[in-house]
């Protein structure tokens, strides 16, 4: 390559002579000289994936990096990923004739066997409070749900509405909650001891801190469209959206929506998913490029992805879109 290179550039010169176009002389240097081009590839993704490792960004090859330039679009989950998720418990409804700490009891036991921050909001809650914590038995996740298992020979089941009240029939006590949490924006775990709704644990959630700032980055790297998909309801989810000045929201998706919402935006533009629960999974799989947030994330979520920040960090994502840019 380098007896050829003087060769080479010569022609391109003249190239660039007789015809004035500076892309048909470049691509007389590259049909001459083709050995430099082959090494210079390689050596962009190689310095592009170590440069994002440093980041605490793991890239899982160049296809992603290459990927992830391309980003028009960008969808995030909301709960552990835009914001906190759950960080503190507001406060415990009861049912008619229950009790407070039972109910907390049993919610904080039941969701030990989960990786998710609300479950780990819950239990830290439980112990904040000196419950003695039961070992739950026959746990099942249902993704997007919530939880169900056996607590001291009792089925118990702590998650959503649609979980505990499959009917669509909400009882008063129930209905006071709901509405208790929509005046605060905050979610709510409804816990069922054989069947039977006995309380519901209200808890708050914020931004992360440096979630204005990542959007920001994503918006300064190019990213054209940023669209928040969750399972909470509307409104909580309106109002994050509002904040961070996103260009959609779509609230009340369970999983399968979510992989859906990521297709409709893939048959337009090259679309980034962005979350870290196990019901973020099948998106992240689906997606151009999954982003996991591995730090306090489910590793299911880890796995399927293509991208995982290590460091518990939203911004860290912009950083890598602007890497891969570079590379």
């Amino acid at each position: 390559a380098l007896i050829f290179l003087p060769v080479a550039l010569v022609l391109a010169f003249a190239a660039w002579l007789i015809s004035g176009d500076l892309i048909r002389s470049l691509a007389v240097l590259v049909a001459a000289t083709p050995c430099p081009l082959i090494l210079a590839a390689p050596v962009a993704f190689i310095a592009g994936v170590a440069q994002a490792a440093r980041r605490g960004i793991l890239v899982k090859g160049g296809g992603p990096l290459e990927a992830l330039a391309r980003a028009h679009t960008v969808l995030f989950d909301k709960t552990g990923t835009l914001t906190v998720g759950g960080a503190r418990l507001l406060s415990i409804e009861v049912a008619p004739g229950e009790n407070a700490d039972e109910v907390l009891m049993l919610g904080a036991s039941l969701e030990q066997a989960s990786h998710h921050v609300v479950a780990r909001a819950i239990v830290e809650a439980g112990a904040k409070r000196a419950l003695q914590l039961r070992v739950p038995e026959q746990v099942r996740e249902s993704m997007g749900s919530g939880l169900q298992g056996v607590i001291d020979g009792r089925r118990v089941a702590a998650g959503s509405r649609d979980m505990i009240f499959p009917g669509g029939h909400v009882s008063e006590w129930a209905s006071r909650a709901i509405r208790r949490a929509s005046w605060r924006s905050a979610l709510t775990v409804f816990i069922a001891v054989e069947g039977r709704p006995i309380g519901a644990l209200l808890l708050a959630d914020e931004l992360r801190a440096d979630t204005p700032r990542a959007i920001r980055m994503m918006r300064e790297a190019g990213v054209a469209r940023m669209v928040m998909v969750t399972g909470d309801r509307a409104a909580a989810a309106q109002a994050i959206g509002a904040a961070l000045d996103l260009d959609a929201v779509l609230a009340d998706r369970v999983p399968s929506d979510k992989v859906d919402a990521v297709r409709s935006e893939q048959r337009l533009h090259t679309t980034i998913m962005v979350g870290d629960g196990i019901n973020d999974a099948p998106a992240l799989a689906s997606a151009d490029v999954g982003i996991a947030l591995g730090a306090r994330g489910a590793s299911a979520s880890s796995e399927a992805a293509d991208v995982v920040i290590l460091a518990d960090r939203l911004d860290r994502v912009g950083e890598a879109i602007v890497i891969a840019r570079r590379a």
